[in-house]
């Protein structure tokens, strides 16, 4: 099914499938929370910037160096595809491909990307099907809504190396994908219930705003989580992805708390500091106070995470 409207403008009423790999947890761009936050109307981010504005001006190229060499013909159409059974199912399809010619019907479709040389290693070899997972589940996602049964990417790497990876639609990775969607959808868009937090700027982002009056007595498995955490910490640097990955856990059940005690020993804090201010003119302070006081602005700040060290009684800021 067709539909004609600027899909770009209307995401929060649609799945498309640039939102599916970050649902399933696959997309290095987003997390499933980011998307949540879209679809029910928490917080919209602007459809235009840079790199989605370079995007569009280099997808013609690598479409046209696509036809180049393979001879095929191609056709754009910019309405959003509907999936026949879930409406709230869409997407845009970068191009159609006609082998036979413009005259007879598109027997693949085409997906266009740039990307960084240094993400070879993420691609298999030319021609195969080995391709990152977030842009397999989005082809999956596009074949789907299409019903045809063979999808083509085209990826420029840089400005010197040119690939072309073929997909085969295959109908059990396509019924899960499906079904992660659908699940989504039902049980936390509409239900509006937040999909469980995957990084810290998840955790930032859902619990913004805290209650100094909540204090979260800690459990056994957090107690255990806070031990880590700190042997962690004296370890340096060395451990940052794993001192992230227990800092989430420990962020996720504080929620909106700002105490983390245990037997009325406090053992870490996450509350926002007290707001900055900033001024363009530091002169204006010193010679117009007045004035200086009357326009002077908080700026926005984040909550901060602090764990108690209290065998040797010094705080860490993590």
């Amino acid at each position: 099914m067709l539909i004609n409207h600027d899909f770009t403008q209307d995401r929060s009423k649609y799945i498309g499938g640039s939102d599916i790999g970050a649902i399933l947890g696959l997309s290095p761009f987003k997390s499933p929370l980011a998307v949540w936050m879209e679809k029910t109307g928490k917080e919209v981010k602007p459809v235009d910037s840079l790199p989605l504005r370079f995007g569009s001006f280099v997808e013609e190229f690598v479409a046209n160096e696509y036809a180049k060499a393979t001879g095929f013909a191609l056709s754009a159409d910019d309405t959003a595809r509907i999936h026949p059974q879930y409406s709230f199912m869409s997407g845009n399809i970068d191009r159609y491909v006609h082998e036979e010619g413009l005259h007879m019907p598109a027997t693949k479709i085409l997906e266009c990307k740039t990307a960084n040389p240094f993400s070879r290693a993420q691609w298999g070899e030319v021609g195969s099907d080995q391709i990152p997972l977030h842009y397999l589940t989005q082809v999956t996602w596009y074949l789907a809504l299409t019903g045809i049964e063979r999808a083509d990417i085209a990826v420029l790497f840089g400005n010197t190396d040119f690939r072309v990876y073929t997909i085969l639609r295959d109908p059990e990775l396509e019924n899960l994908v499906l079904e992660k969607a659908h699940h989504f959808w039902y049980e936390h868009v509409l239900k509006d219930v937040p999909p469980p937090v995957q990084t810290l700027e998840d955790c930032q982002l859902l619990f913004q705003r805290s209650d100094p009056s909540k204090t979260l007595e800690a459990n056994a498995e957090t107690l255990a989580l806070l031990e880590r955490l700190q042997t962690l910490h004296y370890q340096g640097n060395a451990c940052e992805e794993e001192i992230t990955t227990v800092k989430t856990q420990i962020m996720a059940q504080m929620q909106d708390a700002e105490v983390l005690a245990h037997q009325g020993q406090v053992l870490a804090t996450w509350k926002t500091p007290k707001a900055s201010y900033r001024l363009d003119a530091k002169r204006l302070e010193a010679e117009e106070r007045a004035i200086y006081e009357k326009y002077k602005i908080a700026s926005q700040v984040s909550r901060r995470f602090v764990l108690k060290d209290t065998s040797q009684a010094r705080t860490a800021t993590l």
